[in-house]
């Protein structure tokens, strides 16, 4: 169909009125049957698009977002994550779309239920969650069922709790291939440390658990032998603290040259290693926040995998207002690219693919 076609050709095709035709693209009441059967019958033949933007500009109504993830500094993977919802919405102000960002305390469930309260008394349109604990999270979720509030998932996919959309690795996958990637370098060693970033025994996300998963399928399946050490350091730590477990840890491993996290915090490791001019040991981790990144460039930490979080708070917001504003159908799981950063590369990383 010719894209300059007008209402007033399909109203002359279909022998009706203008203001039926329009009647008809707008779903509204007063048609006749014989009449909508003429002007569907046209629109088929022409194979008519409907302008959704230009429909969803005319409503002239607003729409609320709700963003809820962990409180965070400005230099955290989640200030990533905000940033891109944040230039997502800006992008779409034209159809009077808001973002709201109510935050909680990681590992803190009474917190996430108070947002939870939050984000439902503003009676939002849609929702994006950066999950907390499964069951926590899905006393939420089912009464955004209820109240038929479209959600989408970052971070850890929980298919159980029915998102509209989930944006983020995969994280057996991703597991898997960070052993892949550490083995090429330490092949020949018996020990691995394994840091863990923990609150009260508990990692705080499933995403975490199941790249620890990965990671240990590859290495029972071709590394068998070599010997996991774990180390695990406070979440809510202060530096003091870490540096007097990660001496500790060495002291008693000396022997150990490579480590592995599967959060943001492999800098915590690197920037010990840069003060205490350790050269023996060298860090894998997640993530392109700074800390990380300047540990890479320093030699600290010889792999970072990087996932996008930009992009992952800017599709989020872009799978709300097509399927909200736009009316249009979603695909339900997205997964970011796995990519690995070292010294020799991580300065033509594009965090925005925009």
């Amino acid at each position: 169909m010719s894209q300059k076609i007008r209402i007033k050709d399909i109203a002359v095709k279909a022998g009706v009125s203008v203001g039926t035709v329009d009647r008809v693209l707008h779903h509204r009441p007063n048609v006749s049957k014989e009449a909508l059967e003429k002007v569907r019958k046209v629109l088929k033949e022409i194979n008519y698009q409907p302008n959704m933007y230009a429909s969803a500009l005319a409503l002239n109504r607003s729409y609320t977002f709700c963003l809820m993830m962990p409180r965070h500094a400005s230099d955290a993977y989640w200030d990533e994550i905000e940033q891109g919802v944040m230039k997502a919405c800006e992008s779409r102000r034209d159809f009077l779309v808001d973002i709201k960002v109510i935050y909680y305390q990681r590992m803190h469930d009474e917190t996430f239920v108070k947002a939870c309260a939050k984000c439902l008394a503003g009676k939002p349109d849609g929702v994006i969650i950066v999950p907390a604990e499964t069951e926590v999270t899905r006393r939420f979720t089912d009464k955004l069922h209820e109240q038929t509030i479209p959600f989408v998932l970052l971070d850890s996919y929980l298919p159980e709790l029915n998102p509209l959309s989930f944006y983020g690795q995969d994280s057996l996958n991703s597991g898997y291939f960070a052993a892949k990637m550490l083995m090429l370098i330490a092949a020949r060693e018996s020990e691995i440390m394994l840091m863990k970033m923990t609150h009260e025994g508990r990692v705080s996300s499933r995403q975490q658990e199941n790249r620890e998963t990965g990671f240990k399928r590859y290495m029972n399946e071709h590394f068998p032998k070599v010997k996991l050490v774990e180390l695990e350091l406070p979440l809510d730590g202060r530096k003091e603290q870490f540096n007097r477990l990660l001496e500790q840890f060495f002291a008693e491993y000396p022997q150990v040259r490579h480590g592995i996290t599967f959060c943001s915090k492999a800098h915590l490791v690197g920037e010990y290693l840069l003060a205490n001019k350790l050269t023996h040991f060298r860090m894998m981790g997640y993530d392109s926040v700074p800390q990380n990144v300047e540990c890479l460039r320093e030699g600290s930490i010889s792999f970072l995998i990087v996932q996008h979080a930009f992009m992952q708070g800017l599709y989020s917001f872009e799978a709300l207002f097509r399927s909200i504003v736009l009316k249009r159908q979603v695909k339900p799981v997205n997964y970011m690219p796995i990519e690995l950063l070292c010294k020799e590369n991580v300065d033509f990383y594009q965090k925005t693919l925009i």
